[in-house]
């Protein structure tokens, strides 16, 4: 594939046997191209590697000394005309990746066991499929199923989903495809990193970048991270009336509300 798509085709329109020393220093050009291209990507993912294991040793020995602790998932939950709208914060001791690792891996379903469900798993991720990539940026089609109870019933949800993620600003919005009861699901969060060592090591002055941070902290700042979510939904008619709608609308909640607290002990265990 060439470096610059349509290059090769003006060329051959204007000369049709080029000389060949000119033609060797063209394919010399592409190249040396190339292989800055692939330099740059290599060295690019060596240092977020370095990163990666730079910050796990932060963390690691600090946990020994002083274990990290996530406070609460903060939960505002409003409804209007019938639309429920949960505005969540929480704070994970893992860097904003590794946060970004664990919303969106799919191997990731482990986590999700909630042991007072007979060891079913609370979320679980049936098929993934991306329908488009552009660089960081993917779309892809997720069926998932959220295990319940209620009295001595039990049973899953089946939930189809279209998510819009982004690695490069780690953010994502996803909507509902088909949705059981649901006539609108539908969300996006975000990933932001805190610097929780900047007060100790940066003399009060607050980073505004993580290389900023990295340089006053002289390499020792762990990276926590901070994750903002909107979350929305509305049953169908006659479900979004009561006393049923009360029931889909605490089961939401709670569920919402049990997989954050394991997402925030699935980053304990990985910092230990």
């Amino acid at each position: 594939m060439s470096v610059f798509p349509g290059f090769g085709g003006w060329i051959n329109q204007n000369i049709q046997q080029p000389p060949k020393a000119e033609s060797r220093r063209s394919e010399n050009v592409k190249s040396n191209l190339v292989s800055e291209k692939d330099t740059n990507n290599e060295e690019g993912l060596n240092y977020e590697e370095e990163e990666m294991k730079r910050q796990h040793e932060l963390w690691k020995a600090a946990e020994k000394k002083h274990p990290w602790y996530d406070a609460p998932p903060k939960v505002k939950v409003t409804t209007k005309k019938g639309l429920c709208h949960m505005n969540i914060e929480l704070t994970l001791g893992l860097t904003p990746d590794g946060v970004y690792e664990l919303f969106t891996n799919p191997s990731n379903g482990s986590l999700f066991f909630d042991m007072d469900m007979n060891g079913r798993p609370l979320l679980a991720t049936k098929s993934r499929k991306v329908l488009k990539k552009d660089g960081p940026r993917q779309i892809v089609r997720l069926k998932k199923a959220v295990a319940w109870d209620f009295l001595w019933w039990s049973g899953d949800f089946p939930i189809h989903l279209i998510v819009d993620v982004n690695k490069k600003d780690l953010t994502a919005k996803y909507k509902k495809e088909k949705m059981m009861f649901m006539k609108v699901f539908e969300g996006n969060w975000k990933i932001e990193p805190l610097y929780v060592d900047s007060v100790r090591l940066c003399k009060h002055k607050e980073p505004k970048s993580l290389q900023e941070y990295k340089t006053c902290s002289g390499g020792q700042g762990r990276v926590a991270s901070k994750v903002t979510m909107d979350q929305y939904f509305q049953p169908y008619t006659p479900f979004n009336l009561p006393p049923i709608s009360w029931f889909i609308r605490d089961i939401t909640i709670r569920t919402t509300k049990t997989l954050l607290k394991m997402l925030q002990h699935a980053s304990v265990v990985l910092r230990e």
